[in-house]
Parts: structure tokens; C-alpha cells; sequence
């Protein structure tokens, strides 16, 4: 599982950080607003924590942003800003929870994996479809045209990356991150020989979906 923090106040972020990856998640770390919005915009995280006072860009703006573009990451907003008023206008831009500073770090975990829960239940009932092209994530199955062919469990994984950022390149690391994990000694070589396999199974449904190599950047998934 991967998160991305945006938070400005550097102490507090490299706290939150260290404490994340003691409980075995990957994290990103964005300290203004604009890098923020780019990193969360990538749709790789399993879920965002966004601070609402951000140099550079203010975090409700940035969630605004990722709603409008269709990324339904769940984001936690982080915030002194704790009236009534703050707390209902953060959901109403999209915000699936909302926590304030102060806080026990036992909350935030607590409330980080509510929302995993939440989104694993989401992710694995959903099918993903393309006009050529049905995935079921649960299954590892893809159909097209009444034929069906099953995936590996990696396959499944690279599939559901690179059809939920369709026509978005994917670099090389994000996939490594995503799919395999940050701690991970995996070589490019191994993520290769699954997109060669991947591909193969796409080619044997003929469904137009192709997978793109980016000369020294990484994949991008193109349909047609």
C-alpha cells in the first residue's frame, strides 16, 4: 500500500512519514501544494493525506482538481482549521475523512485503515471496461468479443494500474512501487517479462488494447 503526504510543516511530515513506513506502508512526500497536486494526480497512491494550508497551492483546490479529473483516491484532510464550517466544506470538495491538528497518531492509522478497508471492498467488486475490453480485478479475468482468458495475480495488478491511468504514461518506478512494492529488490528485467506476458494474453483476445513501451520513461496503455 502506498500513501502520499502533502504537508508543509517539514517536522510534522517527516514524523508522519517514519511513522507510515513503520507500519509498513510506502510513502511519498510532497512539502507544497504543487508537487502535491502532481504526485496525486499520477493516480498510483492507495490513498492521500492532504493538509488544507499549503504553499504554493491550498489543498482544497487540489482535491477539487482530482475530483473534476476523475481520481477517486481517498484523501484524509489534515488541518488546524477545525469550525464546523471547515470540516463540511472539506467533505463537500470530496475529502472522505477529515482530521485535526492536534491528533493521536493511533486515530490516524486507525482512520487510514477504515478507508483501505473501504477502498479494497470498492476495488475488488468493480469491473473495469473499455469499449473493447471488460476486467474483472476480482477474478484476474479479461473478456472481449465472448472470450475470456485468465491473468496472474501480477498481471491482474499491471493491468488495473495501467487501465485506471489509460492514456497516462507510467514510469518504470511507479509500477515497481505500485505493483511490487517500494521495499522490493525487484529488477526491470522481471517487470518486463510480466508485460510481455500481459501483452500476449491481450493479443490473444484481439480487444485494440496495446501496452506502449516510452523510451526511458516507461508504459502507457493505448486503446484502438
Amino acid at each position: 500500500m502506498r500513501i502520499l503526504l502533502v504537508e508543509d510543516e517539514v517536522r510534522l511530515a517527516d514524523a508522519l512519514s517514519y511513522i507510515l513506513k513503520k507500519q509498513g506502508f510506502g510513502v511519498d512526500v510532497a512539502n507544497d501544494g504543487i508537487n502535491g497536486q502532481d504526485l496525486a494526480e499520477t493516480g498510483i497512491y492507495d490513498l492521500i493525506i492532504l493538509d488544507r494550508m499549503l504553499p504554493g497551492k491550498e489543498g482544497l483546490q487540489i482535491l477539487k482538481g482530482l475530483r473534476k479529473g476523475k481520481v477517486v483516491t481517498p484523501v484524509i484532510i489534515l488541518t488546524a482549521k477545525d469550525t464546523v464550517g471547515d470540516r463540511v466544506e472539506g467533505l463537500d470538495c470530496g475529502a472522505d475523512d477529515y482530521l485535526i491538528k492536534p491528533f493521536a497518531k493511533e486515530e490516524l492509522l486507525a482512520r487510514i485503515r477504515a478507508l483501505l478497508r473501504r477502498q479494497a471492498e470498492v476495488l475488488q467488486s468493480e469491473c473495469i471496461e473499455t469499449a473493447t475490453l471488460s476486467f474483472n480485478p476480482l477474478s484476474c479475468e479479461i473478456e472481449s468479443g465472448g472470450e475470456s482468458v485468465r491473468l496472474t495475480l501480477k498481471e491482474a495488478h499491471l493491468l488495473e494500474l495501467l487501465l485506471r491511468n489509460r492514456k497516462q504514461v507510467i514510469t518504470r518506478e511507479q509500477i515497481l512501487d505500485k505493483v511490487w512494492g517500494l521495499d522490493s529488490d525487484i529488477e526491470i528485467n522481471t517487470l518486463e517479462v510480466h508485460l510481455s506476458y500481459l501483452r500476449k494474453k491481450l493479443n490473444k483476445l484481439n480487444c485494440g488494447i496495446s501496452i506502449e513501451a516510452v523510451r526511458g520513461i516507461g508504459y502507457c496503455l493505448r486503446e484502438g
